[in-house]
C-alpha cells in the first residue's frame, strides 16, 4: 500500500519530525501539508497548502481528496492556557478537520498524536488528559477505514529537526538515561513518525499505541 497523506502541524517539532521520515520512506509517494506558514520544505512528493483557519477548512477541503492517510500532529501544551481555548483548539478543531477529510477520502486510516497519560475514561483529574481522550474516543466513532491514538511520551528530536522548543537542549542529553531506566516512557521522534507510516502500511492490533508499541512497530 502506498501512502498518500495530510500532515498537520509540520511547522512544530512532532509534525516535522513526521513529515521529514515520511519524505525519506519509498512507501509514502504523495505528501500534503497543510499549515497556518510556510514549513520551509521543498520536496517532489510535498505539496503545501497555507490556510489560517483550521475551524472553516471550506475554502480549501477540495484539494483534500484522494488521500488514504492522515497524520494528524496539530496541537497545543496545557500550560498557561483557558479550558475553554485548550478544548477548542484540541478537541474541537480536531473534529472539525477529521470530520471534513473523512467525507472525501472514506477509506483513510487517521493517526492521531496523543499523549502518555491520556485518559480514555475522560473522568481523570487532569484536564488536558481527559481531553484528549474524548479526543481519541470521539475520533474513533468516525468512519475512517482505522484510527489510531499515538501516545509517545519524552521523544527525542530528530537530527534534522529545526523547530524544536528552546527546552529540548536541558532534555535531550539526558535521554539516553530515560530510555535505559524508563523505557516505556521515552522514544525517538523518528521511530514515532516511522511507527505512524507501519500503522498504515502494515496495520496493528491496537487502536491505542503506547511507547512500547511505537518502538516495536518503528522496528517492523
Amino acid at each position: 500500500m502506498k501512502v498518500k497523506t495530510v500532515i498537520t502541524g509540520s511547522t512544530g517539532m512532532v509534525g516535522e519530525g513526521v513529515l521529514l521520515q515520511s519524505l525519506l520512506n519509498p512507501d509514502v509517494e504523495k505528501i500534503i501539508v497543510i499549515n497556518r506558514r510556510p514549513c520551509g520544505i521543498k520536496h517532489p512528493k510535498l505539496t503545501e497548502i497555507i490556510h489560517g483557519d483550521f475551524y472553516d477548512l471550506s475554502a480549501v477541503a477540495d484539494q483534500l481528496t484522494g488521500l488514504n492517510t492522515c497524520f494528524f500532529c496539530l496541537g497545543v501544551s496545557s500550560i498557561n492556557i483557558s479550558d475553554e481555548k485548550y478544548f477548542s483548539t484540541t478537541y474541537t478543531l480536531t473534529m472539525h478537520f477529521a470530520e471534513t477529510i473523512v467525507k472525501r477520502n472514506p477509506d483513510m486510516v487517521f493517526c492521531y498524536v496523543s499523549g502518555a497519560g491520556t485518559d480514555s475514561s475522560e473522568s481523570g483529574m487532569l484536564r488536558w488528559a481527559r481531553v484528549k481522550g474524548k479526543t481519541e474516543n470521539d475520533l474513533m466513532k468516525l468512519p475512517f477505514k482505522r484510527v489510531y491514538a499515538i501516545r509517545p511520551g519524552f521523544m527525542k528530536a530528530s537530527k534534522e529537526s529545526k523547530n524544536i522548543p528552546a527546552y529540548y537542549k536541558f532534555f535531550n542529553p539526558v535521554y539516553p538515561i530515560l530510555r535505559f531506566l524508563f523505557p516505556g516512557s521515552a522514544c525517538t521522534l523518528d521511530e514515532v513518525g516511522q511507527a505512524m507510516i507501519s500503522c498504515v502500511t502494515k496495520g496493528y492490533e491496537k487502536s491505542v499505541l503506547e511507547v512500547p508499541d511505537i518502538v516495536n512497530l518503528a522496528k517492523s
